[in-house]
């Protein structure tokens, strides 16, 4: 597997540990429809939180969450759609980004709430 992709899989991993360390229940990683895939799906309380992980090995080329793009959004909204009308859920929805990064050889991890709105 390609450097960059093992990169990304810790990413998620670390992204799922750090959600469960905050109370989240993790519904779902890598849950796709159609062209679709969203990284995780967890759950705290009411709300239904879609995680877009974002991993990168430096900042150099900017911030990770400024990666994701209004095509993702879209592909990530239809798919969440999707996933409560499959699973008869009636939730509060929030899409969140988890930022990975590495700063001075350490991994670094920023959770951004409510990163952006589908409406």
């Amino acid at each position: 597997m390609a450097e960059h992709n093992d990169l990304g899989k810790l990413g998620e991993e670390l992204a799922v540990d750090f959600l469960q360390k905050n109370g989240y229940d993790i519904l779902e990683t890598n849950w796709t429809f159609q062209k679709a895939e969203i990284d995780i799906i967890a759950q705290k309380e009411n709300t239904l939180s879609i995680v877009e992980v974002k991993t990168r090995s430096s900042l150099e080329f900017g911030l990770p969450q400024d990666f994701v793009k209004p095509k993702k959004i879209q592909l990530l909204v239809k798919a969440v759609n999707e996933y409560l009308i499959s699973n008869d859920l009636d939730l509060e929805v929030r899409f969140d980004i988890i930022s990975v990064y590495k700063e001075d050889n350490e991994l670094k991890i920023e959770h951004l709430e409510d990163a952006f709105f589908y409406f």
